[in-house]
């Protein structure tokens, strides 16, 4: 959706006050710890674009709560691993040496929307030192679920989204569906299913302070069956999902760990073939 398409969407501007409104009718409110997945275009003409959407959820949580973003960025991986485009392999070697460090203040995100990239470069929103799988987060459990972000198992029981899961926090899919719902990446982890398997992944860090190109190993994971997931989850425990607008867009507000353990499950008795993640 375009300015032009958002304006003839809304029948009045989406203002930061109205967005407070709708959030607390999904149920936000103090205190919570939330991990936001989001798409501006999807909501109709905000007036003051992502930044009032950051400013009304940091309102309504306050500092004693938490937001979390994933804050992605995939082309800094395993060249030889990349399909969405596929680079020749006689690139591969050229990007290991020279791909510039991952930096948490200066690398931007990779498709993850305009409200996580205004949000990462927020005063007081720190972000993990993953260089593929990072989170930006702001308040009083940020620095707790940021910190010490491990290279290998990305989003395992030991990265952001395994604390997020032990703090019992929401997800909150703002106009966007269950394959961007990143937590659902963490059941990957603790399930067992035919095709699971490790991959090695390679991304430049600094070591020393020095730019070091540095393998690990990580799941070879894929979001090709979380609507199927959602589904399924929303089937069974609809009572847990509050719905609701958030301007035009829809918006679901879902308790993390108990869809984690649902998806844990679902991908053990369900899951039978497996596609690679497209970076």
């Amino acid at each position: 959706m375009g300015e032009k398409e958002a304006v003839l969407k809304s029948d009045v501007p989406i203002t930061k006050d109205s967005l407070k409104k709708d959030f607390k009718e999904l149920g936000m409110r103090e205190g919570l710890t939330v991990i936001v997945h989001s798409s501006l275009q999807s909501m109709g003409w905000v007036c003051g674009g992502a930044v009032a959407v950051i400013q009304a959820i940091e309102e309504i949580l306050t500092e004693e709560g938490t937001v979390v973003m994933p804050a992605h960025s995939s082309d800094y991986s395993e060249p030889s691993n990349w399909s969405n485009p596929p680079v020749p392999e006689s690139w591969w070697e050229i990007i290991r040496d020279n791909m510039p460090a991952f930096d948490p203040s200066l690398t931007p995100t990779r498709g993850m929307g305009i409200i996580v990239e205004t949000f990462r470069k927020q005063n007081n929103v720190v972000r993990s030192e993953h260089p593929q799988f990072s989170f930006a987060a702001w308040g009083k459990n940020a620095e707790y679920v940021t910190d010490n972000h491990q290279l290998s198992f990305s989003l395992g029981p030991d990265s952001p989204l395994g604390k997020l899961y032990k703090l019992k926090a929401w997800i909150l899919l703002l106009g966007v569906g269950y394959s961007r719902n990143t937590s659902i990446h963490l059941a990957e982890y603790l399930s067992d299913y035919p095709s699971k398997e490790l991959i090695e992944q390679g991304a430049p860090v600094m070591v020393n302070g020095k730019r070091e190109w540095i393998t690990f190993k990580d799941l070879d994971f894929s979001s090709d069956d979380f609507e199927d997931v959602g589904k399924a989850f929303e089937k069974r425990m609809s009572h847990l999902v509050r719905k609701g607008k958030v301007g035009v867009a829809e918006a679901r507000m879902i308790p993390q760990k108990v869809l984690v353990d649902f998806a844990s499950e679902w991908f053990s008795n369900n899951r039978k073939e497996h596609k690679n993640e497209e970076n």
